[in-house]
Formats: structure tokens, C-alpha cells, sequence
């Protein structure tokens, strides 16, 4: 499948087919990375590397991915660029592609990643934004997999804020790909009505489905449970709200019973506040499964710079 020159803003932009693939691709690079095999895929490529917001995973992981094949990256803070600030995005986005062969964004606004992709004429991929996070998507299913064997078909419940990133890059990752996933969430904390629409054609085709809920006998069933914090970088003057509306959405034992099943495992995209969003005996029972998806970010986000800028 030829991916090249293909940037990787949001799953939408992306056939089932497409996103099969790069979680495939990624098995097969993980498998050998345990090898100890790596590539030069991207050899003589420089990335750039722009975070707004810190992170972990992600800076990792798009360091080591391009250095076990061969490229370099370079990493540009917040403090070592202009973007949108003296200099405008647009602007930004040209002088880069003029200097590196691709781009990683992880920030605020969707637009500006968007506007990345759009000027500076390389393959551009989405680390986060605040309505996005589609490499997340990637890492989480190959771990289903892992665990599963497949992906159709799953029942996943995510729980928690309903509207965040991940809720919505999950709803887009399972309508394409045929699993059932439900939100479940309070419904001041529900996803946006257009969305909802958009992946409900997406499950459609797939044969997936689409629940949104604040029963949280919803869990019944579930294949994964998912969680992530109640508030998202930048949000944390709502924190006092949230915690109160959200109580009652804790992934704890309690909910892990309703389920039905003893064989329901638990993500979390990290990082984790244990004692809000989950409790630390879940968290920890669960963990080895929760740092197979953290490691698995770098496997899927080394797929997708080899599968669209590769040699």
C-alpha cells in the first residue's frame, strides 16, 4: 500500500483499509525492533519535531522511531520557534518544509496542524491537538490485537470525559474499523452532535457501533475499558467541576464486575491520575497491558513515518 507523501492529521482522512495497515506494519517493525532489527528507512531524512505541550510518549517515541531508522529529529519547543507568534504559522510551515523531509505537531489547535500540512508541502503528523490524537488510536488498537487477535467486533466502552481527544479520535478509530464503542460519560460531557453523525456512517459501513450513554450499565459486556484524565492540558481550572460530575464514571473494581466478564482488560492513554479517573489497585492490576500500549506508540508512530515518508 503506498502511503507516501501522505500527511496524518486525523483517522478521518483514512480508509479502513489504510489504518489496517499501518497497525500491521507496525506489528512487523515491533517484532523485529525485539529482533534487535532495525532500519534506515529514513536515512538522510530530518524530522522536526514542534511541541506546545510537553509530553512523554510521544517525544519518545517519534525520537526513537526515526533514529532506529536512520534520521534524524530535531525537537523545537515552544521557546525555540515562532510559530504563530512573531511569525505566522503559514510562514512557519514554509521556511520548515524547506529544511526537513516531515513534521510532527502536538498542540493546541487542530487548524494550525492543519495549516502545517497544508504550506509546508512534507508529510506532517498529528501528536496531539486538542480535538485529535490519531497516532494514540494507532497504538491502542495494535494493542487490542495483541491481546484479541482482531479488532472487529470488540466492545469498547470508554469512560470519562466524553468530548476530549481521545473520546473523539476513539469514536472515529472503531466506526472505521467495526468495533462497537460506546461513550460513557455525563451528558453535559458528551461529544459534539456533528461528529457523532460523521462516525455513525463511518460504523455504518463497517458494520461498527456507536453508543453514547451515562448508564453506566453500558459496561456489560465490554471487551476494553478505557479511561484517561478529567482534564485535559489547559483545563485545569475545571478540575473542581469535573471531579464532581465524573465520580461517578471512576474506573474502579466495582465497574470492572459489571462488565460480566473476567477477561475485560483496562487502557489508559497516560498519564494516569490514580484516585480520580482509576483507582491504583485497577490501574496496577492492569498494568502490564496499559505500558504494552504505552511502548506500542512507538512502534505505530515509527509505522507511519516509514509508511509516508520512507525510502
Amino acid at each position: 500500500m503506498n502511503l507516501k507523501g501522505r500527511s496524518f492529521l486525523t483517522l478521518k482522512d483514512y480508509t479502513p483499509e489504510e489504518i489496517e495497515y499501518l497497525i500491521e506494519l507496525a506489528a512487523d517493525l515491533k517484532a523485529k525492533k525485539k529482533q534487535g532489527i532495525t532500519g534506515n528507512s529514513l536515512k538522510g531524512k530530518n524530522i522536526a519535531l514542534i511541541f506546545e505541550k510537553p509530553s512523554t510518549r510521544t517525544r519518545c517515541a517519534f525520537t526513537v522511531g526515526c533514529i532506529d531508522e536512520g534520521g534524524h529529529p530535531e525537537y523545537l519547543g515552544k521557546d525555540d520557534i515562532q510559530l504563530g507568534h512573531k511569525e505566522s504559522v503559514e510562514d512557519t510551515a514554509r521556511v520548515l518544509g524547506r529544511m526537513f523531509d516531515g513534521i510532527e505537531f502536538r498542540g493546541f489547535k487542530q487548524e494550525t496542524v492543519e495549516k502545517l500540512a497544508q504550506y509546508s508541502k512534507v508529510p506532517v503528523w498529528n501528536g496531539l491537538t486538542d480535538i485529535d490524537h490519531p497516532t494514540q488510536i494507532l497504538a491502542d488498537f495494535l494493542t487490542l490485537k495483541e491481546q484479541f487477535g482482531h479488532l472487529k467486533g470488540l466492545k469498547l466502552v470508554y469512560a470519562g470525559d466524553g468530548r476530549n481527544n481521545m473520546a473523539n479520535s476513539l469514536m472515529i478509530g472503531s466506526a472505521k474499523l467495526g468495533l462497537h464503542f460506546t461513550i460513557l460519560s455525563p451528558k453535559a460531557l458528551w461529544p459534539e452532535e456533528g461528529l457523532v453523525a460523521a462516525c455513525q456512517v463511518y460504523a455504518d459501513a463497517s458494520q461498527g457501533t456507536i453508543t453514547i450513554t451515562d448508564e453506566l450499565e453500558a459496561v456489560k459486556g465490554a471487551d476494553a475499558i478505557y479511561t484517561d484524565v478529567w482534564c485535559s492540558m489547559g483545563e485545569e481550572a475545571l478540575a473542581g467541576e469535573r471531579i464532581t460530575i465524573l465520580k461517578p464514571y471512576q474506573v474502579n473494581q466495582e465497574m470492572l464486575s459489571m462488565t460480566g466478564k473476567e477477561s475485560t482488560i483496562l487502557l489508559h492513554c497516560l498519564p494516569a491520575v490514580k484516585g480520580y479517573e482509576i483507582t491504583e489497585d485497577v490501574f496496577e492490576k492492569h498494568a502490564e497491558v496499559i505500558f504494552d500500549e504505552a511502548e506500542n506508540r512507538m512502534h505505530t508512530i515509527k509505522a507511519v513515518m516509514v509508511a509516508t515518508l520512507g525510502n
